[in-house]
């Protein structure tokens, strides 16, 4: 019997590779986009065998993203699921923030999802439909210091997730998903929360008491794809325990 094809972009570690997991679980053949990262590409191959492939490409390269879409397709056929996470942080005041760090940040976490999505679309719609989940961020709504690329790039996929919905709909659902503080290697090092003191600190800002896991992002996404979410469309779920309540 032939799988249902899912297809997560920066898949293979963090919050990404969590998605994939669960899809895998879910019984999807999963295809997981990577940029760079070879170790982790094949250590998910390793965890979940013949139920994830992992495939390098640049998705700030149009040309790419179309022959990769195009070689998927004919592989595996239109997805039933598509997760725009793939994301990239360079953090500069702005005043010192080059022309290429503006770029290649609105290039990852913005031009990507519309590259992908845009050479996917028509396949899914022919195929009767989907769900296509973008992973923005709680910048794109309140900002930050020296992330003014990080924010605008995530503001911007935001409002892509909204008109996106509206032109797709009623065959292809597109909503957000946010993570709030969710313990991975990049945010135990961004945040420092090995360290007591900065630990306690950011928890006192979440009404929950505590950081959320993979899993919960992997609950969030599984629900937001479902059945029990075919009237969801547009909209945003923030999984952060109550630190954001927009």
């Amino acid at each position: 019997m032939h799988k249902e094809f899912a297809l997560v972009t920066g898949g293979t570690k963090g919050i990404g590779l969590g998605l994939s997991g669960r899809l895998v679980s879910l019984g999807y053949q999963v295809v997981a986009l990577y940029r760079g990262d070879k170790e982790s590409a094949a250590a998910a191959e390793r965890a979940f065998g013949d139920g994830l492939r992992a495939v390098q490409a640049d998705l700030a390269d149009p040309d790419v993203v179309t022959a990769v879409a195009d070689e998927l397709a004919t592989t595996y056929g239109a997805p039933k699921v598509l997760v725009n996470n793939a994301g990239r942080n360079i953090d500069r005041p702005f005043l010192d923030m080059s022309f290429d760090d503006w770029n290649r940040v609105i290039e990852a976490n913005l031009s990507a999802p519309f590259y992908l999505t845009r050479a996917l679309a028509p396949a899914m719609l022919a195929a009767g439909g989907g769900s296509v989940v973008n992973v923005a961020a709680t910048t794109g709504i309140r900002p930050r210091l020296n992330g003014i690329n990080y924010c605008a790039s995530k503001a911007g996929l935001l409002h892509f997730t909204k008109c996106l919905a509206l032109e797709l709909a009623p065959t292809i659902r597109v909503n957000s998903l946010i993570p709030g503080m969710i313990d991975t290697e990049e945010m135990r090092t961004r945040f420092r929360t090995d360290e007591p003191y900065y630990r306690e600190k950011l928890l006192e800002e979440i009404p929950q008491g505590r950081i959320g896991d993979v899993d919960m992002m992997a609950d969030a996404l599984e629900f937001l794809i479902s059945e029990k979410a075919s009237y969801i469309t547009g909209q945003k779920l923030i999984v952060d325990g109550g630190q954001f309540m927009w």
